[in-house]
């Protein structure tokens, strides 16, 4: 999510957007009314997002959950183009390279790649820690490259994340929204100042980030260590093998094509966003 809102150049103005929700936001409220706040906030853009996610949920969750399921090495082929050919925008917003942005490009990278190759963890579900979980997940879902699910897999939270919400632990989804929300708007806080006064070298980092998170999506697997979370395959650990080492058909030609249509729906999709801009 993190990775396309960048490449169809509405990152900067959602964490703005975000960054508007504050105590400020209350006193335009209470003194202007609804429709000040609601300019302030930049509820148009906001709820065209809203909007567009709700539909998109709707309409193709269960497709590509089948696709997934049935052709796995022709969806992650798709996004692999696409997130290969990202990395490429992303890179093009650096206007100035010299050793800082060089050195945070691949600082970010190997952190992001480190992170593909953790083990998830078991972790007992204390109120404070799903806290703590939940902001942290909000700040990786924000970042391209960077799953929010995957890092709540990861402390060990997805499961009982699942649990709460199948078996309506009010209590945890409430500690965990919480911590999204107070997650949410500080960390966009943080962007919103390092893209401020720090342009390039924030641009650096979150393309490391994204060319990083390349390993995660590689088409080919081979799985490690798997779970049955709530009657659901879930995979615990993985590593990228060559074609020819994959255990079932590698399909090498349709992925190959399917790269390719990623990386051209980025081109089409900058092309469009140039268009808006323009």
């Amino acid at each position: 999510g993190g990775t396309i809102a960048f490449i169809s150049g509405i990152y900067e103005e959602l964490i703005g957007s975000i960054n508007q929700v504050n105590l400020k936001l209350l006193t335009t409220l209470r003194k202007e009314g609804i429709a000040s706040a609601w300019k302030q906030v930049n509820g148009n853009f906001l709820l065209s997002l809203l909007i567009g996610i709700g539909i998109s949920v709707v309409s193709l969750a269960k497709l590509i959950r089948h696709l997934l399921e049935t052709q796995p090495v022709l969806i992650w082929s798709f996004f692999f183009g696409l997130v290969l050919a990202s990395i490429l925008y992303v890179g093009k917003k650096i206007t100035r390279w010299h050793p800082g942005t060089i050195i945070l490009l691949i600082a970010g990278g190997v952190l992001a790649y480190f992170i593909t190759t953790l083990t998830p963890q078991e972790a007992e579900v204390t109120y404070p820690y799903v806290f703590f979980s939940g902001a942290l997940a909000i700040c990786a879902m924000i970042l391209p490259g960077i799953s929010g699910s995957f890092i709540l897999l990861l402390l060990g939270m997805y499961k009982p994340v699942l649990d709460a919400i199948h078996f309506r632990d009010i209590g945890v989804i409430a500690v965990l929204m919480a911590g999204a929300v107070v997650g949410l708007l500080s960390f966009s806080r943080l962007l919103k100042w390092l893209f401020d006064h720090y342009e390039n070298l924030t641009l650096a980092v979150l393309t490391g980030f994204i060319l990083g998170s390349l390993n995660k999506i590689w088409p080919w697997k081979e799985v490690l260590e798997s779970e049955m979370i709530n009657g659901k395959l879930k995979i615990l650990k993985e590593q990228s093998v060559l074609p020819n080492a994959y255990e079932g058909d590698p399909q090498l030609g349709m992925a190959l094509i399917f790269g390719i249509l990623g990386f051209g729906f980025i081109l089409l999709l900058e092309r469009l966003a140039d268009q808006k801009s323009n």
